[in-house]
């Protein structure tokens, strides 16, 4: 692993923090002598779009709790990640503001009765659009990783999807798999 290296484990997202916890993202940067910070852009209902629609078993048109955020390292932009929620599960709750939620999505939805039990991601490589480009500060021929990630109970109910944008650059994705 590099000097100030961030490597991003995705178990570390689903398990629910303390309350006082603060969140993942700048404790996996701090552990490498860095600096994770986020800030929300927009929170509140939206109608799904297709993809999500059909992760979370939403007819299509459907509405759901979006809540997207602008992940930062060192204060550059690094990774746009956009939430969504059923409307059931998320609407009148923190997920659908754009406060910061103490202890992270993750446990709000615990509290709620959703702990999630399994997730399934999708790892695929295209090219940004503008809005992505200009967001993440990306040079005219660079591509983007899109990570998707849905979150079931367990119940096999979906209860997050998570889509993650973010240049390869420097991006080191670990997945740690239990077996039986």
């Amino acid at each position: 692993m590099g000097e100030g290296e961030v490597i991003s484990a995705s178990t570390h997202y689903l398990t629910p923090t303390g309350a006082g916890g603060g969140d993942v993202w700048s404790a996996e940067a701090a552990s490498v002598g860095r600096r994770g910070t986020q800030k929300v852009v927009s929170a509140g209902e939206v109608a799904a779009p297709e993809r999500v629609a059909d992760l979370l078993a939403v007819e299509q048109g459907g509405q759901v709790v979006e809540r997207r955020r602008i992940m930062y390292l060192d204060g550059e932009p690094c990774e746009l990640t956009d939430a969504y929620y059923p409307v059931e599960i998320a609407r009148g709750t923190g997920l659908a503001g754009t406060a910061k939620i103490r202890g992270g999505a993750v446990r709000l939805l615990a509290e709620l009765g959703y702990v999630a039990t399994r997730a399934q991601e999708d790892v695929a490589a295209r090219m940004p659009s503008e809005d992505e480009r200009a967001s993440l500060s990306l040079k005219a021929d660079e591509p983007v990783l899109e990570l998707t990630r849905l979150t079931l109970d367990a119940d096999g109910r979906p209860i997050q999807v998570d889509v993650m944008v973010m240049p390869p650059r420097g991006q080191k994705l670990r997945y740690e798999i239990r077996i039986g």
